[in-house]
C-alpha cells in the first residue's frame, strides 16, 4: 500500500478524563499497543523486521494478557481493587486512533498503525458501498482477509516466509470469548493462531497455565477478557459494579502469575482507557437539523464521531462543529487529522475510510446520532474512543517467572 501521511510525535497532556491543550497522540513506535506481540516474539527469539517492538527480557514462553478497557490511569486510581496489578512493574503505552477496541484488536494483532491496517474506528464508510459498516460486530459482507491484508504477528510467526525469514515457526494459540472463533473481526485481526473459546475466566486461565507447560504446547499464548469493559460501559468506571469486576479479575491473574512455568513471561496490558461522560454534556445531531447540511454519512462513536460529508462540504461542516463544540472537543478535518499523525501513516486504500471531520471528544462532552445509534448505544455510563490521557494510555505489567 502507498502511504500518504507520517506519524507525528506523541503530544498533550492532562488529567484523566479532561481536557487538554492538545489530543494524546501515539508515536506508533516501541511505546505503542501495537509493539506489544512484536515485543513477545522478540522475547522468544523471534525478532519481526520493520515491526516496533516492546523492549522485553528474554524468555521460553510468552503469555500476554489484554484486559479490555482498563487504561493505566484507571488502573492508578483503582489500586485496592487490583493490587496484584497495582504492585507489579509496569511500563505505560499509547493505544492509538481511535481508542475503541475494533482499532485496538487490529493494532494488537498486525503490529500496524491504524492508517495502514484500516480497521481505523468502530464503524467506518466502505466506499465500495458507500454505506457505514462496524468493524466490531463485522454487519458487512466484506471478506476480513481482504478488508485487511496486512499479516498479522500470529501468521509471521507461523509462517516465518511471510516476513522474507528463513527458521522455524512458532505455534501460538488464542483464548477469549467463543462467539469470537471465527468472527470477522478474529479474521482480520488475529488469525493464523490456533483459537480457544471459554465464557469465565478461571478455565481462561486454567488453559493457559496447561498450554504454557506443555513441552510441545504454543510458545505464545494470548488471552483476553471483557468483563471489565463491560462494567465500565454499563455503569462507570468509578463505579461500585466496576471495581468488583477489576477485583475478580486481578484475583484470576494473580493466579496466572503463580501457576506458570519458569521462564515464562507474563505481560498484561489493554486495548483503551475509558471516561465515564455525562449524558448532561451531549449534543444529538437529530435535534441539531442545522448541523446536517453538507453530511453524508455519520460513523464513529459517540467519543470519536467520523462525519462523512458531501463533496466540498467538509471545511463548513467542520467548522460548524467546533463552533457547536468550543473547548469540549478537538474538531479535524481528515486532511488536519492525518498530518498531525492521529492514525500514524496511512494508505491511499484507507484514507477514505476515515471521517471527512473528525470530532474527539474532551471532559466528558459526546456528540452522538439518535436517528443511527441504537438505545444501547446511547445508554452507556462509560465509552471512550478519544484521544485524553484517560482514554488513550494504557499499562503494560511485566513480569518473568
Amino acid at each position: 500500500m502507498d502511504p500518504v501521511a507520517a506519524p507525528s510525535a506523541r503530544g498533550g497532556q492532562g488529567c484523566p478524563g479532561s481536557g487538554t491543550a492538545d489530543p494524546v497522540l501515539s508515536g506508533y513506535d516501541n511505546q505503542w499497543l501495537g509493539a506489544v506481540l512484536p515485543g513477545a516474539a522478540a522475547a522468544l527469539g523471534h525478532r519481526l523486521p520493520d515491526l516496533p517492538a516492546v523492549p522485553l527480557p528474554a524468555a521460553r514462553r510468552v503469555c500476554v494478557v489484554l484486559v479490555d478497557g482498563l487504561g493505566s490511569r484507571q488502573l492508578a486510581e483503582s489500586s485496592r481493587a487490583a493490587p496484584f496489578l497495582a504492585a507489579a512493574p509496569t511500563l505505560e503505552l499509547t493505544a492509538g486512533c481511535p481508542t475503541t477496541t475494533a482499532t485496538s484488536m487490529a493494532s494488537f494483532g498486525t503490529g500496524q498503525s491504524p492508517g495502514r491496517h484500516g480497521i481505523a474506528g468502530y464503524s467506518v464508510l466502505n466506499p465500495a458501498t458507500d454505506t457505514v459498516v462496524n468493524q466490531l460486530r463485522w454487519d458487512f459482507d466484506e471478506p476480513p482477509r481482504q478488508w485487511q491484508a496486512l499479516p498479522t504477528v500470529f501468521e509471521l510467526l507461523a509462517d516465518p516466509a511471510l516476513a522474507g525469514l528463513d527458521r522455524t515457526a512458532l505455534r501460538s494459540a488464542a483464548i477469549g470469548n467463543p462467539e469470537f472463533a471465527g468472527s470477522g473481526l478474529t479474521e482480520a485481526a488475529h488469525r493464523g493462531t490456533e483459537f480457544f473459546g471459554h465464557k469465565r475466566l478461571a478455565p481462561r486461565v486454567d488453559l493457559a497455565v496447561s498450554l504454557l507447560k506443555d513441552p510441545d504446547g504454543p510458545r505464545l499464548v494470548y488471552l483476553y477478557w471483557g468483563a471489565v469493559d463491560a462494567a465500565g460501559h454499563r455503569h462507570g468506571w468509578r463505579s461500585s459494579d466496576w471495581r468488583r469486576a477489576l477485583q475478580r479479575t486481578d484475583a484470576e491473574l494473580h493466579r496466572l502469575a503463580r501457576s506458570l512455568p519458569a521462564g515464562c513471561l507474563l505481560l498484561v496490558t489493554a486495548d483503551h482507557g475509558m471516561v465515564d461522560a455525562a449524558a448532561h454534556d451531549r449534543v444529538d445531531l437529530a435535534d441539531r437539523p442545522e448541523l446536517r447540511s453538507g453530511v453524508r454519512h455519520v460513523g464513529g462513536e459517540p467519543r470519536l464521531l467520523q462525519v462523512y460529508t458531501e463533496p466540498g462540504a467538509a471545511g463548513a461542516v467542520a467548522d460548524r462543529l467546533a463552533d457547536l463544540a468550543h473547548e469540549r472537543a478537538w474538531v479535524r478535518t481528515r486532511e488536519q487529522a492525518i498530518a498531525e499523525g492521529w492514525f500514524g501513516q496511512v494508505s491511499a486504500s484507507v484514507q477514505p475510510r476515515i471521517g471527512d471531520v473528525l470530532v474527539a471528544g474532551r471532559g466528558e462532552f459526546t456528540l452522538v446520532d439518535s436517528d443511527t445509534m441504537t438505545p444501547d448505544e446511547l445508554g452507556l455510563v462509560g465509552y471512550h474512543g478519544s484521544l485524553t490521557e484517560g482514554e488513550q494510555y494504557v499499562p503494560l505489567v511485566v513480569l518473568p517467572t
